[in-house]
């Protein structure tokens, strides 16, 4: 029998790290929603008192940075006294932004290797590789551990915003270590949550009874009810439960760790347990493949598996910067394929146009923005880019694709012809 722990993390809103994702993304929705043809690569660092948006920026909006960075900072929770050193009406915002460069511009604009199908003249924005992955763990198909500490991570923020903890503050991170026999999760061996809190909390001050009171309403409003509906659930008795392990977590955010766009990238996507090859996503138009593809790669992947023709599917894309068709396409279906992954790679090829001009359309991602009231990107910023039940995001919508390809397999088996 095979039996192994794996671990995956998750942070919340205020790490300051998402605080860059967010202000990245917020600046891309404000600018696709007055421009959907935006070419934005926007980059966001925090520190003390410090807010600066850098990158590239070729657009026909107006947008008050100034303004919409104060109310991002502002919404995730810090102002006033309790921001601790980061204040969203009194930090210092610097905005540096350039055009896109024209080499660049130039191939997105018209790609390499067009033969006039205005899908074709869409060249990819970046050279690299992109991966998306599923798994049959989670009614979402995500694996087990990151989907367990985004739970953590989304509700730790939840009881922050309605009051149940007033005591905690923006910043805070979740970790779930999971056992797996035979690659099936049976349990939960330990869940670790660090969480920024005020100095006294409950009329308490010192170090041990702060934590241990911290230690108790965690359990009772975060982990209970985040894990509630699940099958595997956490137990006092056999789950390792770790809460502020160094004694006590005041100085946080900004002021105590600087933060700076994409550094989440595996929080981002899969905890870890399947490969990334490409850039970070936040705050870069759907022409940089980097998001794009990487979105594009979790469909085929979520298609693949909720078709029933793998039990785990990862997808790797590879592109060149200023051409359309992908260099190459690989699935491996780490042998839970229903056939081999020549034959998936091969239904993929058929079945999906990979394509940047074809994954902007289909998914409609230049206009999401606009269709959601200016606000879109920015919340794909913390909590996860994939299995996101509580956002309406076209990559996850695989219902009526899983069916297609299910019926084109049934198709050839009973043609007994190769894909």
């Amino acid at each position: 029998m095979s039996r192994y722990v794996f671990t995956s993390e998750s942070v919340t809103e205020g790490h300051p790290d998402k605080i860059c994702d967010q202000v990245s993304d917020a600046v891309l929705d404000a600018l696709l929603a007055q421009d959907s043809a935006s070419r934005v690569a926007c980059e966001t660092v925090v520190n003390t008192g410090l807010c600066m948006i850098t990158g590239e920026v070729t657009s026909k909006a107006q947008v008050d940075f100034i303004h919409l960075v104060r109310d991002v900072i502002r919404d995730i929770g810090y102002s006033g006294a309790r921001a601790g050193g980061f204040d969203a009406n009194s930090c210092a915002v610097l905005v540096a932004l350039d055009q896109q460069s024209p080499d660049i511009a130039q191939g997105v604009d018209e790609a390499d290797d067009h033969d006039g199908d205005p899908l074709d003249k869409v060249g990819a924005g970046d050279q690299g590789i992109m991966f998306g992955y599923a798994c049959d763990e989670t009614p979402e198909l995500m694996p087990l551990p990151i989907s367990l500490a985004h739970r953590l991570s989304r509700r730790l923020s939840e009881v922050r915003h309605n009051g149940s903890l007033e005591y905690l503050l923006p910043d805070g991170k979740t970790q779930v270590s999971v056992v797996y026999e035979n690659d099936k999760p049976v349990a939960i061996d330990t869940i670790l949550i660090s969480t920024q809190h005020t100095a006294e909390v409950a009329g308490m001050s010192g170090e041990q009874e702060v934590r241990q009171k911290i230690s108790d309403d965690l359990w009772t409003h975060v982990v209970e009810p985040a894990t509630a509906d699940l099958p595997l659930r956490p137990s006092k008795d056999s789950t390792r439960y770790l809460v502020n392990p160094t004694g006590k977590f005041v100085v946080g955010g900004p002021q105590g760790d600087a933060g700076l766009t994409g550094r989440k990238i595996i929080v981002d996507t899969y905890g870890g347990y399947a490969r990334h090859g490409g850039g970070a996503f936040s705050g870069k138009d759907p022409t940089k493949v980097d998001r794009s593809a990487a979105y594009a790669a979790r469909y085929v992947a979520k298609c693949l598996v909720a078709a029933g023709l793998a039990k785990r599917a990862e997808v790797q894309l590879s592109y060149a910067i200023g051409v359309a068709k992908p260099v190459s396409i690989l699935v491996d279906a780490f042998g839970t394929g229903k056939v081999s992954n020549a034959e998936l790679t091969e239904l993929v090829n058929q079945h999906f146009d990979l394509r940047p001009g074809a994954i902007i359309e289909q998914f409609k991602l230049r206009e999401m923005p606009a269709l959601n009231g200016g606000r879109f990107y920015r919340d794909t910023a913390a909590y996860g880019h994939f299995g996101r039940p509580d956002l309406k995001l076209p990559w996850e919508d695989v219902a009526d694709k899983a069916a297609t390809l299910l019926q084109a397999e049934a198709t050839r088996l009973q043609q007994g012809s190769s894909l």
